[in-house]
């Protein structure tokens, strides 16, 4: 399949203002924007899901946990290295980028309950053991924790599967974190 990069001028009109304000925020277009700006409503709600699941009760180093772990799991060639730069400019521990990387326990037991069961909520399509909710509850998470992990997975499947059916370059800014 072939996917147009658009820009500001070749978008859709409905896609015009969310690139422009993609182009403000990183200094350019990120090409899963210019794919995504094909389908206007696809843009706008991967943009809002983003926004909203930064907005969670997590704080950095859990949001990339959560992201990571569906990214690994899609072999996201492009959301895997984008994640990693966003990891390092919210200045998460680099031992938990180490362990995400190289797939091995993470450094907290918290982060690697959170990554089981963010793993097992997307690969189980919903679906955690009794054991698996009491692991997560017992490390200090709730209810809350479960359902935003959902809002972090439906923003990872739009730019997942989005980066596959498009085979989306890679920007040049997250080649170093590949």
């Amino acid at each position: 399949m072939t996917f147009k990069l658009h820009t500001i001028e070749s978008a859709p009109a409905a896609s015009k203002q969310t690139l422009e304000q993609s182009q403000q925020s990183f200094g350019w277009i990120p090409n899963l924007h210019a794919v995504l700006a094909e389908a206007p409503e696809a843009l706008k709600i991967y943009k809002k899901l983003h926004e909203a699941f930064q907005n969670t009760s997590f704080n950095a180093a859990e949001l990339t946990v959560v992201w990571q772990t569906i990214n690994i799991e899609n072999q996201c060639h492009y959301c895997i290295p984008a994640h990693f730069m966003i990891a390092n400019m919210m200045k998460v521990d680099d031992q938990v980028i180490q362990a995400l990387k190289e797939n091995s326990p993470l450094p907290d037991e918290k982060l690697e309950v959170l990554r089981s069961v963010t793993r097992s909520l997307y690969l189980d399509r919903g679906h955690l053991s009794e054991q698996q909710l009491s692991k997560f509850r017992a490390v200090g998470y709730n209810n809350q924790q479960l359902l935003e992990i959902l809002v972090g997975i439906a923003q990872k499947v739009i730019s997942n599967y989005t980066n596959h059916l498009a085979d989306t370059p890679l920007d040049e800014p997250f080649k170093k974190f590949v």
